[in-house]
């Protein structure tokens, strides 16, 4: 292979990781606008951030295993998830019986999948992993608000009603 040859494979390596960078921005900017409008510890800083960093990660391991570095990219990728978990871990507070933060820190876990998938070389299967991360997100917190809606609805008796049926 000629110099020229390398730097043209160089060149062409480098569009794929611009183009992979890029889609990371952008899938983790589409989880975390949503996160950001709800007020939620993981906005579109640490969502793009997270994107980027398990793609980057990812990517590298790839690389190394196909320079004949001896590692095994299934290795990073479980260290990656593990990783994740414990920032996920976080974002979860416990305060007077109740916690908060699960949702966040499963954002986190998806987050961490939707970056892997891009650094393994699927960009448009990203895309989908965020757009429908996102559409459950929106979906699931309209179900829960008509839920308590609907408990705090005419299905109960009242107290003063069931009084004067007994009386």
């Amino acid at each position: 292979m000629t110099l020229l040859e390398t730097f043209g494979s160089i060149e062409s390596m480098s569009d794929v990781f611009v183009f992979q960078l890029a889609v990371s921005v952008l899938c983790g900017a589409i989880v975390g606008i949503e996160r950001q409008l709800r007020g939620k510890a993981i906005g579109i800083r640490t969502s793009i951030l997270i994107c980027l960093g398990t793609q980057v990660f990812i990517r590298l391991s790839l690389n190394m295993a196909v320079e004949g570095v001896i590692v095994d990219p299934t290795r990073v990728l479980g260290q990656v998830v593990t990783g994740v978990g414990f920032l996920g871990a976080g974002v979860i507070l416990g305060k007077g019986g109740s916690i908060t933060g699960v949702t966040s820190a499963a954002v986190v876990w998806m987050l961490a999948a939707i970056g892997s998938t891009i650094g393994a070389g699927h960009p448009l299967e990203a895309l989908i992993l965020a757009t429908l991360v996102v559409g459950i997100l929106i979906v699931v917190r309209a179900l829960e608000t008509a839920f308590k809606r609907l408990r705090g609805g005419s299905d109960e008796p009242e107290n003063g009603s069931a009084e004067r049926a007994n009386g």
